[in-house]
Parts: structure tokens; sequence; C-alpha cells
């Protein structure tokens, strides 16, 4: 069973981004609540359809939701748009795309803190997820409408998807 690297070397930021020190995953998400940096990219489709991954059931956090398209650390000496592009690149198989910046924010859980940098494409080509997500589809507005405050997709994703599409805010 595959399971994600708790050694591999992360960035610990302050609230403004300037690393400040390096942990590992593991210490990351095992409750001491270091801030570190993650990329999110939101991938429409130009009919204004959202793709989501689906994550696997032997991922560390969140298993088996549907999450935004790409979601990754910022791995120690590396910049925030060096991430964006390998990420997108090794879970999507997409390396031909411009990213646009839509804010950063602190994500807090149980478990952990990430300082989250958002990004959005429109993208039309092919669509390859790796064997590290469960695979992903396009989903209208209207099924993620349905579906908010349901279980199905990640909290992160429920609070985030207001900041893209402000009509679709997840019921409270």
């Amino acid at each position: 069973m595959k399971q994600d690297n708790a050694s591999e070397r992360l960035p610990v930021v302050d609230s403004s981004g300037r690393i400040v020190g390096s942990a590992t995953r593991g210490e990351c998400h095992g409750g001491s609540m270091l801030l570190h940096p993650v990329v999110h990219l939101h991938l429409f489709n130009s009919r204004g359809e959202l793709y989501l991954q689906h994550r696997p059931s032997w991922k560390d956090i969140q298993p088996d939701r549907w999450d935004t398209a790409v979601g990754g650390h910022v791995d120690w000496g590396e910049s925030v748009a060096e991430a964006l592009h390998r990420e997108v690149r090794e879970e999507l198989g997409i390396v031909d795309f411009e990213p646009e910046a839509v804010a950063v924010y602190e994500f807090r859980s149980e478990r952990e803190r990430e300082l989250v940098h958002i990004f959005r494409t429109c993208y039309d080509g092919p669509v390859r997820p790796s064997d590290e997500l469960d695979g992903g589809r396009f989903w209208t507005a209207a099924e993620l409408r349905a579906n908010l405050g349901k279980g199905i997709f990640t909290p992160n994703f429920e609070g985030e998807i207001g900041r893209l599409l402000p009509d679709l805010k997840p019921r409270t």
C-alpha cells in the first residue's frame, strides 16, 4: 500500500511566507501546527466546469474525498511558482498552462497549519491524473452546489470554493 513520505523536508514559514526553519512532513502533519506552504490549482475548462481530484484512501490527510485539482507542498529549497508547476506536471500531466494568483490564506485543521497559495487556470487540453490520485473529473456548478456540506469534498476545498465561485459558498 502506498503512503505519504513522512521524512520529506518542508519549509516552515511565518504568516507572511518568510522561511523561518524546516521540518519533516511527518512533523508538519503530526499535530505540531508548524505553518508550511502549499499550492492549490483550480482547473476550469472553457465551459466553466471545475476539475477535482479524488484523494486515494491511503492519503494521511482527508482520504477518499474530492479535492482541489492540484494540491501539494512547497519542497525545501523550492519557490511557490516552482512547486506549482511541479505539482501540476506530477499530478495531472499538464505543462502548458497560465496560472492566475487568487489569494493566500492560512488553513488550520486539528492536525496541521498550511499557508495556502491559490491559483486558477482555464485549460481544455488532456488531463492525465497520476497514480498519486484516485482519478478525477470535471464538475458543473450545479453538481458542486448539490454536494457541498455532505462530506464528499475536503473541508479545505469547501472553504476555498467561495473565493473562486462566490455563489457556491458552503452552507452553514
